[in-house]
């Protein structure tokens, strides 16, 4: 044997002794075919790799309570399963995410055909409550000199200014203050050193915020009423998490202070929803005749409100 022919010979089995072994069957030099599923998989296979958009994309969701865990439609749900004294099966969803109530002796199966059959919807309120419970943290005020927060539906700036002017009963009192150039968002200048607190700087702004939405409100409330034709006997300001407001029978209207916050086509449209209250105290067809006698397109501007904003927004 040639010496070539003897090197190449061991250099090839020395190098075989790191190769892994290749399944038996031989290579074929045919065009590649379409894989299928192995019949034989098992379920714990790991799946293949999440593209770029995939692994960005929110393929789970998690109650902070959760006993049970469901796949639907490719999303991982871990959700609170609780059992009582119920004929039927309920589904709530939360911003804490699903939990649902069964009667004491029904089956984890049954329940779980429940959740595969109402997929879509379970997944898509998910989803729904996940972005508002997003847009919602988007929104929280950042109480600090320099942060900016809505008022009327346009950004002002807040200034902490300890030299700023004083009053007679030697208080500061807020100023807007519209910058030269115009460009920059206007400012709410309050009386208090760039060392105060969160707190303090949130108590003087929304004191602040609070005057501004008795002023406006009232405004409103005297320009719709004579329109819709009813008295309204006191507005008082609320602080609510789930309502803009409310009315009563004996013509006193309860609004949200943070409306401040939303523009004006917003706070109209509140106003005179409670407004004509007064007039039918219900939501029944002649209650909404009322509301569009006063402002035809209150349909849009209901749909707004329910969009960019809740009461717990600031």
């Amino acid at each position: 044997m040639h010496l070539r022919a003897w090197l190449k010979d061991t250099f090839a089995k020395q190098l075989s002794l790191f190769e892994e072994p290749l399944a038996a069957a031989p290579l074929k030099h045919s065009s590649p075919q379409p894989s299928t599923p192995d019949p034989r998989a098992l379920p714990s296979d790991p799946p293949p790799p999440l593209s770029i958009t995939e692994a960005l994309t929110p393929t789970s969701f998690a109650h902070p309570l959760a006993n049970r865990r469901i796949v639907l439609g490719g999303q991982d749900l871990s959700y609170l399963l609780k059992r009582g004294k119920r004929r039927t099966i309920g589904l709530q969803i939360t911003a804490d995410g699903l939990s649902v109530s069964a009667p004491r002796h029904t089956g984890v199966r049954e329940i779980e055909s429940v959740l595969l059959e109402k997929a879509d919807w379970v997944l898509k309120k998910l989803a729904e409550v996940r972005e508002k419970s997003a847009k919602r943290e988007a929104q929280r005020i950042t109480w600090a000199h320099g942060a900016e927060l809505p008022y009327l539906g346009k950004p002002i700036r807040l200034v902490l200014d300890a030299e700023h002017a004083w009053n007679k009963a030697n208080k500061a009192q807020p100023q807007l203050v519209v910058p030269e150039t115009g460009i920059e968002p206007v400012q709410l200048h309050l009386g208090l050193p760039k060392t105060a607190s969160e707190q303090q700087i949130r108590d003087a702004a929304q004191a602040w915020l609070m005057r501004q939405a008795t002023r406006v409100f009232t405004e409103r409330l005297a320009f719709f009423a004579p329109q819709i034709g009813v008295r309204y006997t006191r507005m008082r300001l609320s602080s609510a998490d789930t309502r803009w407001g409310s009315a009563s029978a004996d013509g006193a209207i309860r609004l949200n202070w943070r409306l401040i916050h939303l523009p004006m086509r917003s706070i109209d449209y509140v106003v005179a929803h409670e407004l004509s209250h007064l007039r039918e105290m219900n939501h029944s067809p002649q209650f909404w005749s009322v509301v569009g006698s006063v402002m035809p397109d209150y349909a849009a501007r209901r749909k707004e409100l329910k969009a960019d904003a809740s009461p717990r927004w600031a």
